[in-house]
């Protein structure tokens, strides 16, 4: 027999997952509604992934050597000094970095289709086959052809809205949105940005999150990711940060506005019977960041190496509790990184005071070389035991000053 594995969503997770399948010699399907499809993102990617990953120069627009972390009271703290030369945060366009990696993993064998995924058929027994409901539009139409296809196996990487994880029954998490406009700036604004990019933190701008503008090949990206999912909320926000990067982005011209939910904590459930959750259909976007598109990708291509070796290369159909070897693996790696982030979040993020101790911790060394080394190599990199209590003793000092300790 030959393993036959749908891969629902062709994102960062499901790319990934495809193209080590089908490196491997698994039969694999590839589906992705819109194929010229533009997530709404920041857009960040750590230095890590353009090596683990083998992605080109031209996929990354902007190389980012600096940050400004902007307080409540418009503090600026510029950060970036800790950067070796050949260092940086890479900032892209979804639709580039997911056409690349779609791509890639339909010349290595995965079988695209572009199609909308309806219905998932749940197999009677552990041997028989999963059935897909789809719409075909590979004849250009919006409606599609309705059509079906039997698998072994299907991961479920059709983002945050997952109608995999419905299908399953796999249990809902709570959502913040992201909006952000893509803003077109004059030359001499432009240059400004060059290898630049802001956080702005504060009520005005997000309650619970923080705002940004992000350079990208010809636009920046201004948004707010909020817990509020109310279009008024949301609109007041965008407000905010607009008016905190006024002087900035004079003159410039919005080109596009986008919106997307994002997860706030991972699925009850992320393996149900043979079908595995990976990317924002599990839920893998960490706190305090709100990074995603890395884990997504790392989930997608650990989901399917895990399938690779279990299935010993597509020659027997693994079991749910094969399948669980990757949560397991999972959590065993980033687990304690969710944790940690999550803190930082509560503890920071729940009112000006306490941004304010945020920004102004933010101006240590230290405590920029650790945030940059763990951001850019996913590895929490230990600081020897001297510089780990000089960054506690900042961290506490930093919440007394703002009365930021205060319930």
């Amino acid at each position: 027999m030959t393993l036959r594995v749908a891969v629902v969503g062709s994102g960062p997770a499901g790319s990934s997952a495809a193209e080590t399948l089908a490196n491997a010699g698994i039969e694999t399907y590839l589906f992705e509604r819109k194929l010229d499809n533009a997530k709404p993102c920041g857009g960040a990617i750590p230095l890590c992934m353009v090596s683990e990953f083998d992605l080109p120069p031209e996929i990354i627009d902007r190389r980012v050597r600096k940050m400004k972390m902007i307080s409540p009271s418009n503090i600026e703290v510029n950060i970036g000094q800790t950067l070796k030369d050949d260092e940086y945060i890479g900032m892209c366009r979804r639709e580039v970095l997911d056409g690349f990696l779609r791509n890639r993993a339909a010349k290595l064998g995965a079988k695209l289709i572009n199609g909308t995924v309806h219905a998932l058929d749940l197999p009677a027994s552990s041997t028989e086959p999963y059935t897909i409901h789809y719409a075909d539009h590979s004849d250009g139409s919006v409606e599609g052809v309705a059509r079906t296809l039997q698998v072994d196996l299907v991961i479920g990487a059709d983002g945050a809205n997952s109608r995999v994880a419905k299908a399953i029954d796999a249990g809902d998490y709570n959502y913040a949105i992201a909006f952000q406009e893509r803003i077109r700036l004059p030359e001499d604004k432009m240059a400004y940005y060059e290898e630049l990019a802001e956080m702005y933190v504060g009520d005005d701008v997000s309650t619970d999150f923080y705002a940004w503008v992000f350079p990208k090949y010809d636009h920046v990206a201004v948004g707010t990711g909020t817990m509020k999912v109310n279009k008024a909320d949301i609109k007041k926000l965008q407000a905010g940060i607009r008016a905190r990067a006024a002087k900035r982005l004079e003159g410039g011209q919005i080109i596009k506005v986008e919106a997307h939910p994002i997860p706030e904590h991972p699925r009850p459930r992320r393996v149900v019977g043979r079908v595995a959750l990976v990317g924002d259909a599990a839920g893998y976007v960490t706190k305090s960041s709100g990074e995603g598109i890395y884990f997504a990708a790392k989930s997608g291509r650990m989901c399917a190496e895990t399938i690779v070796e279990l299935s010993q290369h597509g020659q027997r159909i693994p079991t749910e509790d094969d399948l669980k070897v990757y949560l397991k693996r999972w959590d065993k790696t980033y687990g304690s990184t969710y944790l940690v982030l999550d803190l930082l979040q509560r503890v920071f993020y729940r009112s000006d005071a306490t941004r304010e101790a945020f920004v102004e911790m933010c101006a240590d060394v230290d405590v920029q070389k650790l945030t940059f080394d763990s951001y850019l190599y996913k590895t929490v990199v230990p600081a020897n035991p001297l510089v780990q209590l000089k960054i506690t003793a900042k961290t506490i000092g930093s919440l007394l000053r703002g009365n930021a300790l205060a319930p």
